[in-house]
């Protein structure tokens, strides 16, 4: 697995290449200083993915991520300080597979830290490698007493990972107003960056999308987890806690969608979209089993099929989509 590092800062490009180096099947194939730089080297390279700085001098990382995407297919993860938080959501949005927060503290990166950048590094990799190869579309497990999609919808649960952001930004900015039913989206995102991933739906959308707040009382709008709690619903209420990381995450979709079933029984739409692990689930099963109806991604239009993956080979996925067809199935529903 071959890695191209482009960081303007000489010792973020060591820190980072000491790093890559020291895991299990990665190699650095090049290290560039800038997006001027890095473009140029690319045209005699083939990286497995490129990580790129948000903030270069030359030519910043939004413009050099453009040119990507315009001339290869090679996933980019991008590297953000907490203080890039839009720029980070931006990038997302123009087709970063994923983000890599900056430590803050060099001296003290934490183990956790370093096995989300591997298994992100990992994830995007091996997808890109997938794409490459033609595949039989995944078809669902055959199923007895089939479940019909509720005639009256009373709440939408949406989880997503790897490639959410893009995707949550496009079926979300095509709903109109106003909403009949509450949305509530985990997306996995740290602290801060949730923030300001909200406000850009909102900004992009005619509906009112907003970050959760604890004790927050549920109406009809979009709810996004913030990074770091999980969300749970009781007595008509958003309530948030730092329980345990749920498959070493939090928020957990697995969280969200548990208490949901609870609460909204066959009134329940569960949408699992694009991301790696199997987050998801666990808690799709228990939409099922209160009667709930349970929506997957399909593989061609998932950046990462791995969470829709776990939940279809789990047997508790009704509807396999692609995410065009998931956006106008969440229209239809929600008006």
């Amino acid at each position: 697995m071959e890695i191209f590092v482009v960081d303007d800062s000489a010792f973020m490009r060591k820190v980072v290449t000491d790093l890559l180096e020291k895991m299990p099947n990665v190699k650095v194939s090049n290290v560039a200083r800038n997006g001027k730089q890095a473009l140029t080297l690319l045209e005699n390279e083939q990286p497995d993915v490129v990580l790129l700085d948000v903030e270069m001098p030359i030519l910043n990382g939004l413009e050099t991520l453009k040119k990507i995407k315009e001339k290869y297919d090679t996933p980019v993860i991008m590297l953000s300080a907490l203080t890039n938080k839009e720029v980070t959501i931006e990038a997302l949005n123009l087709g970063a597979a994923d983000f890599v927060e900056k430590p803050t503290n060099i001296k003290e990166i934490q183990d956790e830290w370093i096995r989300d950048f591997y298994r992100k590094i990992k994830n995007v990799a091996r997808t890109n490698k997938r794409l490459s190869i033609s595949h039989e579309p995944m078809t669902l497990p055959k199923k007895t007493g089939e479940t019909q999609l509720p005639s009256k919808v009373r709440a939408v649960v949406i989880g997503a990972s790897t490639g959410g952001p893009k995707s949550l930004i496009k079926i979300i900015q095509d709903l109109k107003a106003p909403l009949n039913v509450p949305i509530f989206i985990v997306q996995h995102m740290p602290k801060g960056f949730t923030t300001s991933f909200a406000q850009r739906m909102n900004e992009e959308s005619s509906v009112e999308v907003k970050e959760a707040e604890n004790d927050e009382l549920i109406l009809n709008k979009v709810y996004l987890c913030p990074g770091d709690y999980h969300m749970t619903i009781i007595n008509g209420r958003i309530i948030l806690n730092q329980e345990e990381k749920v498959h070493g995450t939090r928020p957990a979709v697995d969280y969200l969608f548990k208490t949901a079933a609870k609460v909204y029984g066959n009134g329940l739409v569960a949408f699992i979209l694009t991301g790696m692990g199997k987050d998801g689930a666990a808690g799709m099963a228990q939409v099922e089993r209160f009667g709930g109806y349970n929506i997957a991604q399909d593989k061609e239009t998932s950046v990462v099929f791995g969470m829709p993956k776990h939940a279809i080979e789990s047997g508790v996925v009704h509807e396999i989509l692609t995410l065009e067809a998931i956006g106008d199935k969440l229209k239809q529903m929600v008006r």
